[in-house]
C-alpha cells in the first residue's frame, strides 16, 4: 500500500524581535518625528539614532523621556529599557510623549554621590543606625547583599482626600514605609507603600497646580499597568535636594547594577579607540616672554598663561575682523549682535520662566548653563546658571569705554570684547561666579 505525504506551505512568521514599529519622538520645541523601529529597541538605541541623524556631540547625556501630560508627571526611560513596553503601558486616556533631550544628572550621582546623598538622610541599616562611608556609598547601593537606607520626612497626598500630610519616610530594598509614630523604625509603626519592581517613580510637573501639593518638589509612584490618578502614590519633599535623594535612590533600588552598566558602557568602549600619540602626550606649557624660555611647572601658572594668550589672541582676531569688516574700529553697541546667536548656548528672547524650565529639564547639577536676551533691559543680557541645584540669574551689562564696546558681569572688573570671549573665560574660571560654566542647554531640531 502507497502513502502518499500532502505538503503544507505554512506563512513565515517574523520573530517577535523583528517586527517593526512605528514611534513618534518630540524635542524640546514640541516638534516629532515618526520613526519605524524593531520591537526590541531601546531607549539608548533611539538616542544614539538621534545623535548620529543630528550629527550632535555625543556626551552620554542625550536622554528619552516618558511624558504623561494627563497626569502632569515625567521621568527618565532608563537606557536599556524597551521603548515598545514603556508605549504598550499607556492608555487610551491622555497625551502620552517621548522626548528626546539633554539630561546632564542622569547619572552624575556616580560621579558625586555627595551632591545626591546628603549624610542626613542615607544609613547603613535600620538596626545599626550607622552612617554611611560616602566614598563607598554607591557600591552599597549597587551590592544587593548590603541594606542602604534613605529616610527623612515627605509630605503624602492623603487617599480620595485633598489634604496633605508629613510623615516620616523610610525606603529600603524591600519597598518604601511611613511611620505612624513619629521618626519610630520599629516594624510595628512602619506602614508599606510601594516596591519597585511593577512601579516607577516619576516627577511631578505641576505639584502645586495640578495636585494641591505644598511645595514645588513633589514626585510619585506609579503602576507600570495603570494610568489613573487613584493608582498614584503622591508624595512632595520641602526643597529640590531631597526629592533629588528620594527619586536617585529609588532608580538605584530598581535597577542595581544595570544603572552602572548603562553608565560604563560608553566609557568601555571610548577605552577602546586608539590612544594619542607620544609626542601628543609629552607636551609641555612653556614660557617664552624672558629672554630666556622657562617648562612652567606650576599648573595654576600654566592656566593663567594659556587663559591671558587665548584672551591676547581673541583681542587680536576682534582687531583684525572690526578694521578689514567695517570702515571704523570702533564698535556701536549693536555690531557684535550677530557673532553670538549662532552658538548653542544662546536662547534670544526667552522668558526667564522658561529658562528656568529648560535648565531644570536638562539637569539640576552644577555648572548647567544659558545665555539669552533681557526682557528687562533690551541692551543687556543674562546667565542663567544652575548651582547647588538653584538655578541663579547674572546680568550681563554693555560697557563703552573709548569707543569700544565691552561686556561685563562684575561692574566692569573683567571685560570681555564679545559674549563668546565671556562664556570661553568662565569656562574656565568661575570668576564671580558661584562655579564654571560646563554644560550648556541645548535645542535641536529632530
Amino acid at each position: 500500500m502507497n502513502f502518499y505525504a500532502r505538503r503544507v506551505t505554512l506563512p513565515a512568521i517574523t520573530p517577535i524581535f523583528l517586527q517593526k514599529r512605528v514611534i513618534k519622538v518630540y524635542n524640546e520645541d514640541n516638534t516629532s518625528r515618526a520613526l519605524e523601529v524593531p520591537s526590541d529597541i531601546t531607549a539608548r538605541d533611539i538616542c544614539q539614532l538621534f545623535i548620529l541623524k543630528n550629527h550632535c556631540v555625543d556626551d552620554h547625556s542625550w536622554t528619552l523621556f516618558e511624558h504623561l501630560a494627563h497626569l502632569g508627571i515625567e521621568r527618565t526611560i532608563e537606557d536599556h529599557e524597551s521603548v515598545i513596553e514603556v508605549q504598550s503601558s499607556w492608555g487610551m486616556e491622555g497625551d502620552s510623549r517621548l522626548y528626546f533631550r539633554k539630561n546632564y544628572a542622569k547619572y552624575e550621582f556616580f560621579k558625586k554621590p555627595l551632591d545626591f546623598f546628603p549624610e542626613y538622610m542615607v544609613s547603613i541599616s535600620s538596626e545599626t543606625n550607622g552612617i554611611m562611608n560616602h566614598s563607598q556609598l554607591i557600591e552599597t547601593f549597587l551590592n544587593s547583599s548590603t541594606c542602604p537606607e534613605v529616610h527623612g520626612y515627605l509630605h503624602a497626598k492623603e487617599q480620595g482626600r485633598k489634604s496633605w500630610k508629613k510623615f516620616f519616610f523610610v525606603l529600603r530594598r524591600s519597598g518604601l514605609y511611613f511611620s505612624n509614630k513619629g521618626t519610630s523604625k520599629e516594624p510595628r509603626h512602619l506602614q508599606f507603600i510601594a516596591e519597585f519592581s511593577d512601579n516607577d517613580v516619576y516627577t511631578l510637573l505641576s505639584a502645586r497646580k495640578m495636585y494641591g501639593a505644598p511645595t514645588d518638589y513633589g514626585f510619585c509612584i506609579k503602576p507600570n499597568k495603570s494610568g489613573a490618578t487613584r493608582d498614584l502614590k503622591l508624595l512632595c519633599a520641602d526643597e529640590e535636594q531631597t526629592r533629588t535623594c528620594w527619586v536617585t535612590a529609588i532608580r538605584l533600588f530598581k535597577y542595581g547594577m544595570q544603572l552602572y552598566q548603562n553608565f560604563i558602557q560608553p566609557h568601555q568602549k571610548q577605552k577602546a579607540s586608539p590612544m594619542r600619540s607620544i609626542s601628543e602626550n609629552s607636551l609641555v606649557a612653556m614660557d617664552f616672554s624672558g629672554h630666556k624660555s622657562r617648562v612652567i611647572e606650576n599648573p595654576t601658572e600654566a592656566l593663567s598663561v594659556a587663559v591671558e594668550e587665548g584672551l591676547s589672541w581673541r583681542r587680536k582676531s576682534c582687531h583684525r575682523l572690526s578694521s578689514h569688516g567695517s570702515p571704523s574700529t570702533s564698535q556701536s553697541p549693536t555690531s557684535n549682535l550677530a557673532i553670538h546667536r549662532a552658538h548653542p548656548w544662546f536662547h534670544c528672547k526667552i522668558s526667564r520662566d522658561e529658562a528656568h524650565r529648560l535648565i531644570a529639564q536638562q539637569g539640576l547639577i552644577d555648572g548647567v548653563f544659558l545665555l539669552r536676551d533681557s526682557q528687562s533691559n533690551p541692551k543687556t543680557y543674562v546667565l542663567s546658571l544652575c548651582h547647588a541645584q538653584k538655578i541663579k540669574h547674572f546680568q550681563i551689562v554693555p560697557l563703552e569705554d573709548e569707543g569700544e564696546l565691552f561686556y561685563t558681569l562684575d561692574d566692569g572688573h573683567t571685560r570681555f570684547t564679545d559674549l563668546i570671549q565671556l562664556v570661553e573665560f568662565y569656562q574656565l574660571n568661575k570668576g564671580v561666579l558661584p562655579c564654571k560654566l560646563k554644560h550648556h542647554c541645548v535645542r535641536i531640531a529632530l
